[in-house]
């Protein structure tokens, strides 16, 4: 890849850049060049991180440090990725790969039209979103971070958190080799978001491709992805558009921008606001439009990522911020015969599941 450019814009990318700009970033490229609502950004490339390696002297000493490790040894492994994490920190990042992040930076808070945009700084590595392995969540992602000095810090700690012990482990387990996995880095305008949440092209109950299920709560979508808010629950038929069924829950907490100290934070939501539905009418069938339409580009059912930023009128409002293939119905059959419904599903999916087993919920 030698030559190959250190950024590139999200409207310069598809899946066809996935070795330059990792699973993440392609997927966000791909969205956006085929006109779905995307908030603006750029991909650091896995050639600005090749030549950070190279040019610091550290790419021998990473690879020697992680070649003898068993992954059973968790403490040894937990001793290296320390030691590979503390070397990537001290190393210098060359000139050139600092004017061009910085530059990038400065373009996209001139194309927004907003001195020192906040942005979120998302990892996005070589080896995500791929068939038969789930990397996704194993790199850092910072977000509201602001000015191009945080930006370039955060982008060196997502580098390094190529090497944490999570991944170092899943790596060695599902053979792949280290040194064929590189990170990009996402920099991304951030959205103010109201509400936010996920949102499946099927039914994760059971499979059925008819039905999109969206989870939704107050702020950003790190309360519901990680599971520490009950989430609205809003079903749509794929066909007929009709909402066919909604559960409002106590939303408690939600998570919101702290620009004193450029990060976000969990706070309680007001008593009064916990049990107010968090998406309109028009809100779910636009999330739905956008779904089908996503899924439809991709030719699979979606495992999607979106918000609705309330700086922005109705249906800008509404936009997306990760699409990746749906993982666990995508794998089975429906028509097997063997498949049963209370099958156990993955962490992801149980989380978003677990508005189902709470109390306190308003069904109409």
């Amino acid at each position: 890849m030698q030559g190959e450019p250190y950024i590139l814009w999200f409207e310069e990318i598809d899946k066809r850049h996935h070795a330059l700009v990792g699973g993440k970033n392609a997927s966000l490229g791909e969205l956006t060049q085929a006109g779905i609502r995307v908030p603006p950004g750029f991909a650091v490339t896995t050639e600005a991180f090749r030549v950070f390696l190279e040019r610091g002297d550290i790419r021998d000493e990473i690879y020697r440090l992680l070649k003898p490790l068993d992954p059973s040894d968790i403490s040894e492994v937990e001793r290296v990725s320390r030691a590979i994490r503390k070397l990537i920190s001290e190393t210098p990042v060359p000139e050139e790969i600092v004017v061009a992040i910085r530059s990038a930076y400065d373009e996209l808070a001139h194309r927004v039209g907003v001195s020192g945009v906040p942005v979120a700084v998302r990892s996005s590595a070589t080896a995500e979103d791929l068939p038969g392995a789930s990397f996704a969540g194993q790199q850092d992602t910072y977000l509201w971070v602001q000015g191009r000095d945080h930006v370039l810090v955060r982008t060196l700690v997502c580098w390094s958190s190529l090497f944490t012990p999570r991944a170092i482990t899943y790596r060695m387990e599902m053979g792949f080799p280290h040194e064929k996995v590189l990170i990009s880095v996402g920099i991304q305008k951030m959205v103010n978001a109201r509400s936010a949440g996920v949102m499946f092209t099927l039914n994760p109950l059971n499979g059925d491709r008819s039905k999109i299920a969206i989870n939704a709560s107050w702020g950003l979508g790190e309360t519901v992805v990680a599971g520490e808010v009950t989430p609205d629950e809003y079903w749509v038929d794929k066909v007929t558009f009709d909402i066919v069924k909604r559960v409002i829950s106590p939303k408690t907490v939600e998570c919101v921008p702290n620009p004193h100290f450029r990060e976000v934070t969990v706070v309680a939501v007001p008593e009064e606001r916990q049990m107010e539905p968090c998406l309109t009418d028009d809100e779910i069938l636009e999330l739905a439009r956008l779904g089908k339409q996503i899924e439809r580009h991709y030719g699979c059912p979606q495992d999607i990522e979106w918000a609705v930023d309330k700086d922005l009128s109705f249906p800008e409002s509404v936009v997306i911020l990760q699409s990746r293939p749906e993982t666990v119905w995508s794998r089975k059959k429906q028509d097997d015969p063997s498949l049963k419904p209370k099958e156990k599903p993955t962490d992801y999916v149980a989380s978003f599941l677990l508005g189902q087993l709470q109390p306190k919920q308003k069904e109409t």
